[in-house]
């Protein structure tokens, strides 16, 4: 609600009715489907105690589905080296996830749920960035989201504090500029190109996991994000040969 809300107020004046129209309405909804599915299953993971870094890690699966889907959909060629980048990082998922461990439990199937939802935002937003605004496409994201979940939370609403009103706040301006700057990103570029970037993500949540929640992920953990980092870089230094 707050990333929609930030956007109306700095957007609207300058687009008006612009900011709601689409050329492909359809797909608008699927996307906005797409992102509230991969929110929810991330904060259920973390609810149910998965650490960030490994949730992290896990959803990070998803540039290598975008490279799958992204051959199979949009019909955007995938080279050997982009195909060993995957079977890589499905090698990290295993490795941190360690079947028979304390950590292969019920819920770290939402991180997964979550790196499928992921892949299919970031297809749903190539398609879409070639017929739509960008901004009114960010800004029907963020309202889907925010009607759907408006019928939910009616059941359960707890009133924020000020704390966490400012932290919604701040949450939303730099979900807003970030939603902006990728959504710019695929009209410029393919998703095979721009997927492997993503990955620096799984360095910055280790590292807020351990300033903010304390949580060191062990040798074994660290061993699989750097196999899943590994095959993103090597997908990028392939595409550049």
């Amino acid at each position: 609600m707050t990333q929609s809300v930030l956007m109306a107020g700095v957007f609207a004046p300058r687009m008006g009715l612009d900011l709601i129209r689409s050329n492909q309405i359809w797909l608008q909804l699927a996307r906005g489907a797409c992102m509230m599915v991969a929110s929810m299953s991330f904060v259920l993971s973390l609810h149910f105690n998965v650490p960030v870094g490994e949730a992290t890690a896990v959803v990070f699966l998803s540039p290598l589905l975008v490279t799958w889907f992204s051959g199979r959909v949009l019909k955007e060629k995938i080279n050997r080296g982009q195909w060993v980048a995957i079977g890589c990082g499905l090698l990290g998922v295993l490795v941190i996830v360690r079947p028979g461990s304390a950590l292969f439990t019920a819920p770290i199937l939402f991180p997964f749920v979550s790196s499928i939802a992921v892949g299919a935002f970031q297809l749903l937003t190539r398609q879409l960035v070639k017929t739509d605004n960008i901004i009114a496409t960010n800004f029907m994201t963020g309202l889907f989201c925010t009607v759907v979940m408006s019928l939910v939370v009616a059941y359960s609403w707890q009133t924020p504090t000020v704390i966490d009103a400012m932290l919604m706040i701040s949450g939303g301006a730099i979900a807003m500029v970030g939603h902006v700057l990728l959504t710019y990103a695929y009209r410029q570029a393919s998703v095979v190109t721009l997927a492997p970037f993503s990955y620096a993500q799984i360095i910055f949540a280790a590292l807020v996991a351990f300033l903010f929640f304390g949580h060191m992920p062990d040798q074994t953990t660290l061993v699989g994000m750097l196999i899943i980092i590994a095959s993103g870089v090597g997908l990028i230094l392939w595409q550049r040969r």
